[in-house]
């Protein structure tokens, strides 16, 4: 299997949350929260209302046991995610607490299939011109490495994404020797 790629371009990440917005408000939401929570896809697609709302018009913070590690995990929704879902809600004619948030269109029981989502980012990524190789855990890699790119410490980024050591951390987030070079290139002391 073939590693996928984060999104480094952050604009990219908006060429891509523009085109979804314009084509469909769930496939929209599902790649905001993918890259603003940073959850595996199979936990991100098994989400439902109740996860994420206190109730019809509040949001609390998720908090979930995650399927690959059966480590909980907490998070606290950022605006942008808040956002996105509110446009969501305001979208649908009517939910219930217990719907999965990223229902199937074959079943209104079921959630997105992780084929479907991949099919669903690898269209949108190539719509707009995305060339890197895009999968499902490209959501998450894309949300590692923004964190990465905006200072925060890898250290914190290793045990937000629940990885064991910070060597797979580098190679997850794609750390390029462009991105070394640039580090010595700007750290003059």
């Amino acid at each position: 299997m073939k590693s996928v790629d984060p999104i480094r371009d952050i604009k990219k990440v908006d060429a891509m949350k523009k085109y979804l917005k314009g084509k469909d408000i769930r496939d929209y939401t599902m790649f905001v929260l993918g890259v603003n929570i940073a959850l595996r896809i199979s936990d991100l697609l098994k989400l439902k209302w109740s996860d994420v709302l206190k109730n019809k018009k509040s949001f609390k913070d998720i908090c979930i046991i995650e399927g690959k590690t059966q480590k909980e995990r907490r998070i606290k929704l950022n605006k942008v995610s808040e956002k996105a879902l509110r446009e969501f809600l305001s979208g649908l004619d009517t939910y219930d607490m217990d719907d999965y948030m990223f229902k199937s269109r074959e079943g209104n029981m079921k959630p997105l299939t992780r084929q479907q989502a991949l099919n669903i980012l690898k269209s949108s990524a190539k719509a707009v011109g995305i060339k890197d190789n895009v999968g499902t855990h490209t959501l998450r890699k894309t949300w590692g490495y923004h964190a990465w790119k905006k200072g925060f410490s890898p250290a914190l980024i290793m045990d937000t994404l629940n990885h064991s050591n910070l060597s797979v951390t580098k190679r997850y987030l794609g750390i390029t020797q462009d991105d070394i070079n640039n580090l010595y290139g700007s750290l003059n002391i």
